[in-house]
């Protein structure tokens, strides 16, 4: 009985301190309430694009839009560029756009972009671009990071991690 008792007791505190650990690792990346004026820094940026172009923000304005950090490095990145890009592709004719803003040296970029072509424009947001979207609810810091922003300009939805395919839909309905 005393056996028993102790093996219930030892599997109750490995229960509560795996609940524990995983609330806390949750906690650390989930995403956060955006900073103050992030939204309004976003919109007066500037990024270039892998080849020098300038990515216009301004024109991006008035319509939802889905801007993606990712790097060439980050194989969660990578494996959700086609399904942006199909994204991009269904619901331009809605008014969204995509924007992928790569945290990454404009050189691996160019290479990258020659092997699987985006139809959407890339900004090279740099180190920069981890701060960004840290100010936009990314508290770590991590990739792949998704922010739709709603026609007014504001943040609508975050996500830390490899977007699905019910989550572009859900966030076309958005839209």
């Amino acid at each position: 009985m005393k056996l028993q008792r102790r093996t219930l007791l030892m599997t109750g505190a490995a229960v509560a301190a795996a609940s524990a650990g995983a609330w806390l690792s949750w906690r650390r990346i989930a995403p956060r309430a955006v900073m103050s004026g992030a939204e309004a820094a976003f919109w007066a940026g500037k990024f270039e694009g892998p080849n020098g172009e300038g990515v216009d923000l301004v024109a991006m304005r008035g319509r939802p839009l889905l801007v993606n950090f990712w790097a060439t490095w980050c194989p969660p990145c990578v494996e959700e560029l086609p399904l942006l890009n199909a994204f991009n592709q269904a619901n331009a004719a809605q008014g969204w756009q995509v924007l992928g803003l790569a945290v990454d040296q404009p050189s691996a970029v160019r290479s990258f972009l020659k092997k699987l072509p985006l139809n959407f424009p890339v900004g090279m947001a740099g180190f920069a671009g981890t701060e960004l979207s840290r100010s936009l609810g990314n508290p770590s810091g991590s990739l792949p990071y998704t922010v739709v922003f709603g026609a007014e300009g504001t943040v609508l939805h975050r996500k830390i991690g490899k977007v699905s395919e019910a989550d572009l839909a859900q966030w076309a309905q958005l839209g």
